[in-house]
């Protein structure tokens, strides 16, 4: 059973910076395509960033970069110029797949998830 765990959220004011980490284990990180969602209170669960298992095939805002370190089991989101906006709880979630550069969009798509990481941006 994968296992995810999310790391690198804090408070930070609005213009700066965060990296978000999602380690795996109990399988590897490899084999998996990993995305990233957030929810923040009263709203629903949003896409964020999405990587494919190979790292080819990504999906990100402007603002944010997404990498992976196979070798190590996890999947960075480094978020720049933040807005209070981005205020959420950030989830990575991830999934088996044969293919090596697909990525997923929803949630539904995704079958093991973490628990989360509390971001919050002042103005």
């Amino acid at each position: 059973q994968v296992q995810l765990v999310e790391s690198g959220g804090g408070l930070v004011q609005a213009g700066g910076s965060l990296s978000l980490t999602c380690e795996a284990s109990g399988g590897a990180i490899g084999l998996l395509s990993v995305g990233w969602f957030r929810q923040s209170p009263g709203k629903e669960r949003e896409f964020v960033a999405a990587i494919s298992r190979s790292g080819r095939g990504t999906y990100t805002p402007a603002r944010f970069t997404i990498s992976r370190d196979n070798a190590n089991d996890r999947v960075s989101l480094r978020m720049n110029r933040l807005q209070p906006e981005d205020t959420a709880i950030y989830s990575c979630a991830a999934r088996e797949t044969t293919s090596s550069a697909q990525i997923f969009y929803t949630a539904a798509e995704y079958t093991y998830w973490g628990q989360g990481t509390q971001v919050t941006v002042s103005a």
